[in-house]
């Protein structure tokens, strides 16, 4: 057999890979809306994700990354907070309005 020099990684990639991506990846929520599917939320839904989304916005800028999501009377809170003691805030704010039956802490302390 004649030694042939290795392969670079760019030979190989151009040689298995029929449309290279460029190096762009999806985001976190992408990939979680990717894996779960999209849900459209109905009237109340929406309107209970506004009267939630007013109740975080007043809460302060410290919950500016607080997502919500919202299935029939279920509130989701996933995202970033600074402290346990803002998460706790977050969700004291959220159980407080009117037709929020439970809420479900996804949030992430970073630090």
């Amino acid at each position: 057999m004649p030694n042939r020099a290795p392969k670079s990684y760019d030979q190989i990639t151009r040689e298995t890979v029929p449309e290279p991506d460029g190096g762009w990846r999806p985001s976190d929520s992408q990939e979680i809306q990717a894996f779960e599917g999209f849900r459209a939320l109905d009237r109340d839904e929406q309107q209970l994700a506004d009267r939630i989304d007013a109740a975080l916005a007043a809460g302060g800028r410290d919950l500016k990354h607080v997502q919500v999501e919202v299935e029939r009377n279920q509130v989701t809170l996933r995202g970033d907070v600074k402290s346990a003691s803002v998460g706790a805030h977050a969700i004291e704010l959220v159980s407080g309005v009117d037709g929020v039956h439970s809420v479900i802490d996804r949030l992430v302390i970073a630090w």
